[in-house]
């Protein structure tokens, strides 16, 4: 293919800006997209997302190729004539920064450790990368990570390409195999002494602009290995962000980063042993509810507690229940603006349940129980009067 019939970012991945024109435009759905007649956006493909920017002002949200044109799909229409194209380049060269990474990356683990790549995936935060490795230990890791950052180090050329079918048949070039019934030139993407790829994405010029790239974690996929790395400028803000924290837990945690994990661990078992001691005292606090209403006389007894929750609720009918023979507890309790009820019916009072959905009926709420107890959220504790007249009308 001839230079100039290329689009301009596959010409120019530096350029950031580009006067040309809208030849087309249409509605795909609610959204309208324009067609231009050169365009430093890249769209959509081979793993590397679609590029943003602007187009006579207005925001491109999507790049996408379609029925054989490039689709700019934007944020509101624009109309055909001269079009000033703005690159978002900061996207873009963290995009060139990932995808130059991961040729680096699979190029040496392939040629190095016999780990070949069976996808790439460039993500927003972190890219991955998916090696026919069954499993890869941390040692692995450092060894391969090592061997990339001295990649870098050397500063390859990289240099993209077109060639003929032809001659591409007879290059020693890396892929995972071209579509079915493919023709026309084929894109490869060279970093000289390293490797020779088919790729039609945007790349950095030297593996020196890489900058670093972090191998991060690990997880076992499809009888392989998917790793997670970041290159570049996502390593450093990755770092920033890690020592903002570690700046903040010191100062929580009163611990150096090597202890910060011990203390975090002693806060946590302190807190769970505060838990158990708080559950142990709601327990006691929810018995001696129980045994209160138990020790009056009412055939119907009620009782509400602020800042309680179901748990506590469901206690106290549970052990007034089990105590009370013919008579009924509802005890509710509000925290946070919640409110919760709860019905207790000792032996022979009637049919916990069916009652308990009437006294749900009446709080505006809904609920559900087993035996003896019925517990539910209600809308209000406006209907606790009527729903105690219901209970004490209730037969034997």
């Amino acid at each position: 293919m001839d230079e100039e019939r290329l689009p301009a970012y596959e010409r120019e991945p530096y350029r950031t800006s580009l006067e040309t024109a809208v030849v087309g435009t249409g509605v795909d759905g609610q959204r309208p997209w324009a067609v231009l007649a050169d365009t430093i956006l890249y769209p959509e493909g081979g793993g590397q997302p679609a590029d943003r920017g602007t187009v006579n002002g207005v925001a491109v949200v999507d790049v996408q190729k379609k029925d054989g044109a490039i689709r700019h799909t934007l944020a509101s229409p624009v109309v055909a004539g001269p079009a000033a194209v703005q690159l978002d380049w900061g996207r873009r060269y963290d995009h060139m920064q990932q995808h130059t990474g991961q040729h680096l990356l699979s190029a040496v683990a392939q040629d190095r450790f016999g780990w070949a790549t069976t996808a790439f995936h460039l993500g927003p935060d972190v890219s991955d990368v998916e090696l026919a490795a069954s499993s890869l230990s941390a040692a692995d890791l450092a060894r391969l990570e090592e061997a990339v950052a001295a990649e870098i180090r050397a500063a390859h050329a990289v240099v993209p390409r077109r060639v003929s079918f032809a001659e591409f048949q007879s290059l020693p070039v890396r892929t995972r195999g071209l579509p079915e019934g493919f023709a026309g030139d084929v894109r490869l993407v060279e970093i000289a002494g390293v490797d020779l790829n088919t790729c039609g994405g945007t790349h950095l010029a030297n593996t020196a602009e890489i900058e670093s790239i972090v191998l991060l974690s690990t997880e076992g996929l499809r009888g392989g290995t998917r790793v997670f790395f970041a290159a570049g400028g996502r390593a450093r803000r990755r770092l920033r962000r890690h020592e903002e924290r570690s700046a903040s837990l010191r100062a929580v945690l009163g611990a150096p980063d090597e202890g910060l994990a011990d203390a975090a661990k002693a806060k946590l078992d302190q807190l769970s042993d505060a838990q158990k001691d708080l559950r142990r005292a709601e327990d006691a606090l929810a018995a001696a509810a129980a045994d209160a209403l138990l020790s009056g006389t009412d055939r119907v007894a009620a009782a509400h507690w602020e800042g309680r929750d179901m748990v506590f609720v469901q206690a106290v009918a549970r052990r007034f229940a089990e105590k009370a023979g013919p008579r009924a507890a509802l005890v509710t309790a509000t925290k946070d603006g919640s409110h919760v009820f709860a019905l207790g019916a000792g032996e022979g009072f009637g049919d916990a349940q069916a009652l308990g959905r009437d006294v749900a009926a009446l709080l505006g709420g809904k609920g559900g129980g087993s035996g003896r107890v019925f517990q539910g959220k209600a809308a209000g504790l406006g209907g606790v009067g009527r729903a105690l007249v219901r209970l004490a009308g209730s037969g034997s």
